[in-house]
């Protein structure tokens, strides 16, 4: 028989990502609908090592919707990844009276909590937090919807220089290991092509495409590239290649960076976060555990640590299709 949960405590960890606080928001007032306590735990891993606690109530969680970031703060820790690290996390939890855990964050931030659940019985429930949109599990991750709105209301605005100039703008967008992120906002801000790891175009490929859009009448071209793309070693090299071989294009190159995490979170990101943090509570409520909670076709939806974990976010074939269309 389960022990009856009392208190849940609450952390984000890894990246930060834009919905990160309305699932917070989420998870503290279905504590207090419940009429059970909820901790917030600071800097992720390594607050709940240093006893970095703070109990909040419904009123503690006003006017965060809203807001990017974390109010709870994020952070690595190194010492997370050693036994005694996480012993030193587990009896802090206990002599607080925290008797689960929700866990908002990426992959890390679950197996750090799948081998938490694994030595300790634990219960953990994750969130899945992160603008990569790279877990399995969940067809949107938080705060990736808000990134792909930021990502094309920058690339409108390059286009408006590069259609004054006459200009080639390579732009590098966020996404080492999945092009989630290119490939949609890609499409939405209209550009001539997107490179991703997934989808390995080649020099040559990209640049008979680029010799077809000048033939075809374009005087100004959009290519958005994923940060892991590896079509070059980096997208200044990536820009010197093609200055050698088309040296009638006017180049430019624009790194989006960590704007891409930042920002107010989309309604959907809002609405997302609030659904998680509902279910991640009453799934713990109910003697659940060691699960992520997700959204698919629209249902959320539970999926084991371990298979989010280790399973693969594949990238949409028909939005390549599309993409391609596009393009012409």
């Amino acid at each position: 028989m389960p022990k009856a949960i009392k208190k849940i405590g609450v952390l984000t960890s890894g990246g930060d990502s834009p919905g990160m606080n309305a699932a917070i928001r989420s998870v503290v007032r279905t504590c207090a609908y419940h009429n059970i306590e909820c901790t917030g735990i600071y800097r992720g891993y390594q607050g709940m090592i240093e006893g970095d606690f703070k109990e909040m109530g419904a009123r503690s969680v006003n006017n965060i919707v809203n807001k990017g970031g974390t109010i709870l703060k994020s952070a690595r820790s190194k010492e997370f990844m050693t036994v005694e690290g996480r012993k030193k996390a587990h009896q802090n939890l206990v002599n607080a009276n925290i008797d689960a855990l929700v866990v908002i964050g990426g992959d890390g931030s679950f197996t750090g909590a799948e081998v938490f659940n694994n030595e300790f019985g634990y219960p953990v429930m994750g969130i899945p937090g992160t603008i990569d949109n790279d877990i399995f599990g969940t067809s949107h991750t938080l705060g990736f919807d808000t990134a792909l709105n930021t990502v094309v209301e920058c690339i409108d605005k390059i286009r408006d220089t590069a259609s004054s100039h006459n200009r080639l703008f390579l732009v590098e967008v966020m996404g080492r290991d999945a092009g989630h992120i290119a490939l949609n906002a890609g499409i939405g801000a209209g550009a001539e092509e997107i490179l991703i790891p997934e989808q390995d175009l080649g020099l040559e490929r990209l640049l008979e495409s680029l010799r077809k859009s000048k033939a075809s009448g374009k005087s100004s071209s959009i290519v958005v590239i994923a940060e892991g793309d590896k079509i070059g070693k980096s997208v200044f090299e990536l820009k010197d290649y093609i200055e050698e071989n088309m040296p009638e294009y006017d180049i430019r190159v624009s790194v989006l960076g960590h704007m891409q995490r930042g920002g107010a979170p989309s309604c959907f990101d809002r609405v997302l976060a609030s659904r998680l943090g509902v279910k991640a509570v009453e799934s713990l409520l109910e003697g659940k555990s060691n699960f992520m909670v997700g959204i698919l076709n629209d249902k959320v939806a539970l999926t084991p640590l371990e298979n989010a974990i280790k399973g693969h976010s594949e990238i949409d074939r028909e939005l390549l299709r599309v993409s391609d269309i596009m393009s012409t």
